[in-house]
């Protein structure tokens, strides 16, 4: 029968020293697992975040730097359209300027040279006569023209026959003198009355505005870059 000994205080206490070490190191490896375990999955969320705060910045920098480019277009467009505006509104003031110019010349025509004058008006009747080529019609002038109109109406009644071998009979209408503050020229009337023939040199000089104004802009200014179609 085998006896059981008792232990020593001092191998209690040893005993007990073992057993606190072998805790302590069991509690030391577990503590450095958790460590690492949590380094780890801290490295793994910090570089999730990382890149998910990357890709909020990088989202947040092209939506700011298309705003910026968007906006700055925008900018250069307004610029560039204010400009061009100015450009044309200068242009047109320019031009306009022109054809007052000769609005105003051809105000004095008639009282600088009555002979050329008076050949002006036959061409200007002998026009409308054959643009209506009718036996009759009426002719309507400024009342301080009417002797020159009533020689011009002669000598284009003559020139019609010659050209057309027919006569035609042109009265000055005094009933319905042109404005006084007109410019010049006449109105061929047929049709009964119901067809016009505006030739006075304001009517004229607006029609000639309507056809010369591309030709007149491109030798002022030069030919249009941006225009593709030409008549």
């Amino acid at each position: 029968m085998s006896q059981t000994h008792a232990l020593s205080d001092d191998q209690v206490a040893g005993e007990l020293r073992k057993m606190t070490a072998f805790i302590r190191q069991e509690a030391l490896e577990k503590a450095r697992e958790i460590q690492l375990k949590a380094d780890e999955e801290f490295a793994i969320e910090k570089s999730k975040l990382v890149r998910q705060e990357t890709a909020a910045i990088d989202t947040l920098y092209e939506k700011k730097f298309k705003q910026a480019a968007m906006s700055q277009q925008i900018t250069r467009s307004t610029l560039a359209n204010r400009t061009r505006l100015r450009v044309l509104s200068s242009r047109q003031a320019l031009l306009d300027d022109l054809f007052q110019q000769a609005r105003d010349q051809i105000s004095g025509i008639a009282g600088k040279d009555a002979k050329r004058y008076q050949s002006v008006l036959k061409g200007l009747i002998l026009e409308g006569l054959y643009a209506l080529n009718e036996e009759k019609v009426a002719i309507r002038a400024r009342k301080k023209d009417y002797d020159a109109v009533k020689k011009a109406i002669g000598e284009a009644e003559k020139e019609f026959k010659d050209a057309v071998g027919k006569d035609t009979s042109a009265e000055l209408d005094e009933a319905e003198p042109l404005p006084e503050g007109s410019a010049g020229g006449v109105v061929v009337v047929g049709g009964q009355g119901k067809i016009e023939i505006n030739n006075t040199f304001e009517e004229r000089l607006r029609l000639l505005e309507i056809d010369a104004l591309p030709a007149v802009r491109e030798t002022l200014f030069g030919k249009n870059a941006n225009r593709r179609f030409y008549d």
